[in-house]
């Protein structure tokens, strides 16, 4: 396709966008018209109007008259005026989820015999054309793995409710597209539309009730049901279409590489609301959303499976199959009457048998016990077809179906379990004790603890007793892992596999967890000596300091014979987790990064010299501080060398609903991420290391340094820097937002170690600072730099040629894109004591201009984000309705606190303020 082409079909396909968001738009207008009369659309077009005009040319007498616009509002319109920029940015993500669907498509339709960048078959056919091997293909698919781990973590704001009104919106516009629609049929769908946003105005945005945790594991449960059961396995069989096309020599099955895990129900980290109990019905629960998908399936598939025996001759095995399942299972009138149509009578029969699965009482023999009876009737199915040459309808149902049930199970999602240290900690102090083995086992050294642990593990017989008398804490402790144990015979070893043990800072946490785990039978004495082990105790180092003592502390461990033994039964395989909030907010975004990188390398390093193996699990969140960003992007940012293992990541908050509740998106993101790991996987076969790398890793060491510094002096070490964070954004509102069960505290304290991340990122994406994603970078920059032209070309030639710098760089970019400190300024003015504001925001001011000036340099842009005009274009879209919600958010905020400082209270005003914070987190897109 010439480049001429190629931007013709580029504008035409935003003009499609634009075209979206008009008519998006002129329906919104006729909502407000509708709901709140003239007034309230003029009023929403002159606050636009003058924000607009104000991004386009700052003047301080039109400044002036917008912020006494807005403070002028009555407060009946005002309610009305922040509802409606907000459900605008709910209408303009639909209709930019909506673009990315088209513009795969229109690649797809106009690109010939071209294949799109980042997809399955542009990985498949570059490895063709290196020509790598069949049998290296192979080796490559063996050896890649990837879990995505959906968790609760608190920050999407949007309702259930509001996302499905979406999911319709979009459905809606999509069909916009569909160009044999009469006039009749496109005013018809415009009608239908209206009533949609009618709908959405009407619906509460807000929350009246925080969510269980089992309203999260629906939520949750909801991405398996309306997408991933069939975009999953879709990636699944186009990679095996695409190795077929360019290896027909070799018959492919690709190996289970690509799966997703849940936190949710399982993680009680800070969480008192997470039971053994909540744990136990999560897992009921998508045990039987599993059965039910299965069984709807099979039901589709009956209507495909009429062929005849007096036309095709089916195989023996087949037949085979139903008479035992005749013996086995009376149906009664459910039965498939027609004697010649067998593989409808074998399907009925498998339908009896998977709504039996979950029915305890009834005989093994008229149920599947496990997935592997299911996929076995499924391959008797399956042969049969092939035998009759019907491999098209074997290829398009029956072959997704076995591989949905590879990878979903009986259990859908294996469920991580996670708690804090100190709980265990805790725990193991007051048994120890009750047993008269140790009176104060928190207060031994680290050398004791080991010493006692690994004494206990290597004695087969238990240290708690059924008639023991413990607090409630500690009984819930041990009932956890003896839900595990209950749940891996009734579910499957899968269904929990890890134990996460947040802040660890030493051997003796991870090996409490298998102490526990023995007294559960999940850690057995086997009488040839060996022991198996089916729970493994996985780290999660946070802070910078856990990350500096993570490969001592596992080092330790590995020198363990009874830690070592856990590890026989996963061949091995260690997993280890890393958090990138906790370390971001410990050390800020530039230290975080490296410090991250060092830890992934010292921690293999010290595996390789015991042959462990390492999965790491990378805690990202969605936010840029909280190390945010593209699938396929962070699974490229790891060093090659560190993933042969495996890979987790988690999936959180807002990234669930933008990722996964369109096919088309979901299919795109895990089909860039499966790209991606081939790629990292073939980079690690062949690492080609840059000779400049290690003098790179010394500049970033000595730039660290300076940024944690830089970063620590003001977050820590300034006395009132706690307080201008607290004022200065709405943190206490966030928590009277319903948006997560857990707290948003591990305490109830007010100190900033307790703070969790989460809030943390939140509060200053709303005030407009993104602090925790760019603060610290130009000063660590400026270290090495130091206006040395020859050290700017160095950092130059970082940026072009080394990728963890690139990315880097490019991260800052994004956040000082999002960020605007004269909205942020603002904010300050809620803070009490003036010349605190002042101080600290000017410090601010400094650092945001210098790190801004830094990357231009860097990069040689004339703009922050040149480099991707398309980000930068929507962000310079959205700012101007963005900005006036952020106006009133500090209006509101500062009514709201000085009511309650004089003891009274206002619900609607809070009200408003928590609409306000939907708004701008809707406008900003990852907002934690």
């Amino acid at each position: 396709m010439s480049d001429s082409v190629t931007i013709l079909n580029k504008n035409n396909s935003n003009n499609l966008l634009r075209r979206d968001v008009r008519f998006l738009g002129h329906i919104l207008g006729e909502v407000l018209v509708h709901q709140g009369g003239n007034e309230l659309l003029v009023i929403v077009e002159k606050i636009r109007e003058m924000s607009k005009t104000l991004r386009a040319q700052f003047t301080p007498e039109l400044f002036a008259e917008f912020k006494e616009t807005i403070n002028a509002l009555a407060p009946e319109i005002r309610h009305q005026v922040i509802r409606a920029f907000a459900v605008y940015f709910q209408l303009i993500n639909i209709a930019e989820q909506n673009h990315r669907i088209r513009r795969k498509r229109d690649y797809e339709r106009t690109a010939g015999e071209n294949v799109q960048p980042g997809s399955i078959e542009d990985i498949i056919r570059g490895l063709k054309a290196q020509n790598i091997p069949a049998d290296e293909v192979q080796e490559i698919l063996q050896g890649i793995s990837l879990e995505l781990v959906m968790t609760a973590h608190p920050t999407e704001a949007t309702r259930r409710a509001v996302l499905d009104i979406h999911q319709r919106i979009a459905k809606d516009v999509m069909e916009l597209d569909n160009p044999s629609l009469t006039f009749r049929e496109r005013e018809q769908l415009r009608e239908k539309l209206l009533g949609e946003v009618i709908t959405l105005w009407q619906t509460d945005e807000l929350r009246d009730r925080k969510p269980t945790v089992i309203d999260e594991v629906r939520n949750g449960m909801y991405y398996f049901d309306e997408t991933l059961f069939d975009v999953l396995p879709e990636v699944y069989q186009e990679l095996e279409r695409c190795l077929s096309k360019y290896y027909p020599e070799q018959s492919w099955h690709v190996p289970v590489f690509l799966k997703f895990g849940s936190w949710i129900g399982g993680d009680r980290d800070g969480n008192p609301s997470v039971t053994s109990n909540i744990t136990w019905e999560t897992l009921s629960m998508q045990r039987k959303l599993a059965i039910s998908k299965y069984a709807e399936l099979l039901q589709e598939l009956l209507g495909h499976m009429s062929f005849s025996k007096n036309i095709v001759e089916v195989t023996p095995e087949l037949l085979e199959s139903i008479q035992k399942d005749r013996d086995n299972i009376d149906l009664r009138t459910d039965e498939w009457r027609n004697e010649k149509e067998p593989y409808r009578i074998k399907v009925k029969y498998m339908i009896e048998k998977i709504s039996n699965a979950d029915n305890a009482s009834l005989a093994n023999n008229r149920k599947y016990n496990n997935p592997n009876e299911l996929i076995e009737d499924l391959k008797i199915i399956e042969r049969s077809l092939r035998n009759h040459y019907a491999d098209f309808i074997a290829d398009s149902y029956v072959t997704k179906l076995i591989r949905q049930v590879e990878l979903f199970g009986f259990h859908l999602a294996s469920l991580d379990v996670r708690q804090h240290s100190k709980e265990h900690e805790a725990a193991m102090t007051e048994i120890l004790a009750k047993m008269s083995l140790c009176e104060n086992y928190a207060a031994l050294s680290e050398e004791e603890k080991v010493q006692l642990l690994t004494e206990v593990l290597n004695e087969p017989r238990p240290i708690t007793s059924p008639y023991m008398q413990y607090s409630d804490s500690t009984k819930e402790t041990l009932d956890v892992y003896r839900v595990i144990q209950r749940a891996q015979q009734e579910f499957g070893r899968n269904c929990i596999s890890t134990y996460l043990i947040s802040m660890t800072q030493a051997a003796s946490d991870l090996l409490e967890v298998l102490v526990f785990g023995k007294e559960a039978g999940l850690y057995l004495h086997n009488p040839d000596g060996s022991i198996t082990c089916t729970l493994q105790s996985v780290p999660l180092f946070e802070t910078i300091d856990d990350l500096h003592a993570a490969p001592e502390i596992m080092t330790t461990l590995y020198q363990i014979p009874a830690y070592r033994n856990s590890l026989v039964s996963t061949n091995h395989l260690q997993e280890i987790m890393l958090g990138y909030s906790d370390s971001n907010k410990d050390g800020g975004v530039i230290t975080a990064n490296w410090e991250l990188r060092v830890a992934l390398r010292s921690i293999t390093a010290a595996a390789k010299k015991f042959g462990v193996k390492l999965k790491f699990f990378h805690g990202r969140g969605g936010a840029l501080g909280r190390g945010g960003m593209p699938l396929n992007r962070s699974i490229m940012a790891q060093p090659a060398d560190t993933i042969g293992g495996g890979i987790k990541i988690t999936e959180q908050g807002e990234v669930l609903s933008s990722r996964y509740s369109m096919k088309g998106i979901a299919y795109r993101s895990l089909e860039q991420a499966t790209s991606a790991l081939i790629i990292s996987a073939l980079s690690a076969r062949n690492p080609q290391v840059d000779p400049s790398e290690p003098a790179w890793d010394a500049i970033m060491r000595d730039i660290s340094e300076k940024a944690q510094q830089k970063y620590q002096d003001l977050i820590f070490r300034d006395e009132d820097f706690l307080t201008f964070f607290k004022e200065s954004t709405p943190l206490p509102e966030i928590g009277e937002l319903n948006i997560g069960s857990r707290p948003s505290k591990r305490k109830n304290s007010d100190r900033f170690e307790d703070l969790r991340a989460i809030p943390w990122v939140f509060a200053w994406t709303q005030s407009r600072y993104l602090l925790p994603a760019w603060y610290a970078a130009g000063t660590g920059l400026y270290s090495y730099y130091q206006n040395n032209p020859e050290n700017l070309n160095v950092l130059k030639d970082m940026y072009q040629n080394w990728s963890f710098f690139r990315s880097l760089i490019d991260n800052l970019q994004m956040a000082l894109a999002k960020a605007d400190l004269l909205i942020a300024k603002e904010y300050g003015n809620m803070i009490k004591n003036s010349s605190v504001a002042e101080r600290i925001f000017n410090l601010i001011q400094e650092e945001y201009d210098r790190t801004s000036q830094l990357i231009l340099q860097i990069t040689g842009q004339q703009e922050i984000l040149d480099n991707v005009p398309v980000i930068q274009e929507s962000i310079r879209l959205r700012n101007p309705y963005v900005d006036p919600l952020s106006y009133m958010q500090v209006q509101l905020l500062t009514e709201l606190r000085g009511l309650r400082e004089q003891g009274d209270d206002d619900a609607l005003l809070l009200r408003e303020v928590l609409l306000t914070i939907n708004g701008i987190a809707a406008g900003l897109r990852n907002t934690g």
